[in-house]
C-alpha cells in the first residue's frame, strides 16, 4: 500500500499536481488485530505503568547479593509481610522495580511456587491503576476471576488485588492502586 501511495505520488508530481494531492498515510499496525473476548476497561478506572515484576526465589540473601553485587542495583532491605506469607526486597530499576519474593513459612503461596519450580522464577507482574475499587467491580461483571473478594494492603501500603492466572493468560497479575 506505502508503495503504491509512494508511486501515486510520484506520478503525479511528474504532471504538476503534487501541490494537490493530499494522500494520508496508512497506519501500519505491528501487531494481531484479533478481537479478545474480554471488554476494553471502561470509563471508570485505568490501566497505569508497570510497577514491578515479581521472581520468587529460593535463597533471599543470594538473590539480593546477585541485583546489588553483580549488577550494581539499588536493593531495599527485606521486609516481612505475613499477611502474605512473604518476605519482599525490591531492586530499583529507575522506572520500574524488581521485587524478590521468599517465602514466610509452608503455607506461604511462594512455598507452594517453589516446589514446583525449585529454582524460583517469575511469580507474578504488577500494573498500576486509578481506581481499584472500580477494577474490582468492573472485572466482576467481565468475569475475571480474582484470588480474593476484595483489595488487600500490598508491599507498598496501597491496596492490591490478584486476578487468576487462568484468566489473564497464565499471568498472575497484580493491580496496585497507584
Amino acid at each position: 500500500m506505502a508503495r503504491v501511495l509512494r508511486m501515486a505520488a510520484a506520478a503525479a508530481s511528474a504532471v504538476g499536481l503534487s501541490s494537490r494531492l493530499q494522500t494520508p498515510v496508512p497506519t501500519v499496525r505491528a501487531f494481531s488485530t484479533s478481537q479478545s473476548s474480554h471488554q476494553v476497561a471502561g470509563p471508570v478506572w485505568n490501566l497505569g505503568r508497570l510497577n514491578h515484576v515479581a521472581i520468587a526465589v529460593p535463597d533471599l540473601e543470594k538473590a539480593m547479593a546477585f541485583y546489588k553485587n553483580i549488577l550494581g542495583a539499588q536493593v531495599s532491605k527485606v521486609v516481612p509481610l505475613p499477611e502474605h506469607g512473604v518476605s519482599v526486597v525490591f531492586v530499583n530499576l529507575g522506572n520500574t522495580k524488581i521485587e524478590l519474593l521468599h517465602p514466610l513459612g509452608n503455607d506461604s503461596p511462594v512455598a507452594g511456587f517453589l516446589q514446583k519450580k525449585k529454582a524460583g522464577g517469575m511469580h507474578h507482574i504488577c500494573v498500576e491503576v486509578d481506581n481499584i475499587n472500580a477494577v474490582v467491580m468492573d472485572l466482576k461483571k467481565k468475569k475475571i476471576r480474582s484470588l480474593s473478594e476484595e483489595a488487600k494492603v500490598g508491599a507498598h501500603g496501597k491496596p492490591v488485588i490478584f486476578l487468576h492466572p487462568k484468566d489473564c493468560g497464565g499471568v498472575l497479575i497484580e493491580l496496585e492502586q497507584a
